[in-house]
């Protein structure tokens, strides 16, 4: 702890000696108006160029930066190692899908249902129900059935 308190200190006592080398401190006491308005004119002169510069290096900075996120992109292109990122269930009418697809090609939409094949269900054919009774008398006639059932009695 008290190693980080010295160096903040040393820090901050360097800042300050750099400071006074690079910005004197300005005499403003016995200067006339004219004066004044020339350190006016000579301080905002430097505040310009300062701040040009500050901006060509924010801008060397970000292409820098954009730089090494391309590089490091690649690299994870070449190692193979690329992450998937998640994909979401997008819901999509047929319309749109085949509009994305075919782009301006499509123009009226596609009814699918019209292409579709048709199937008719064939009625099963039901046997018509008679009376029991008919059918008895009509197997009476019948040879030998009825004498067999005659017989076992």
């Amino acid at each position: 702890m008290t190693m980080l308190e010295s160096d903040k200190q040393f820090k901050a006592a360097e800042r300050e000696r750099i400071l006074a080398e690079r910005v004197p401190n300005l005499q403003f006491s016995g200067l006339s108006m004219q004066e004044l308005q020339n350190l006016c004119k000579e301080l905002h002169q430097k505040i310009d160029k300062v701040d040009e510069e500050r901006y060509d290096f924010a801008a060397k900075v970000t292409i820098n930066d954009r730089e090494i996120q391309e590089l490091s992109q690649k690299i994870f292109e070449l190692k193979g190692k690329m992450k998937r990122p998640n994909l979401r269930r997008v819901r999509v009418s047929a319309d749109a899908m085949l509009g994305a697809l075919l782009g301006a090609k499509v123009k009226e939409s596609v009814d699918f249902k019209a292409n579709l094949k048709t199937v008719k269900k064939e009625e099963e054919k039901k046997e018509e129900v008679t009376d029991w009774r008919k059918n008895v008398d009509a197997m009476s006639g019948m040879e030998g059935r009825k004498k067999l059932f005659n017989s076992g009695q």
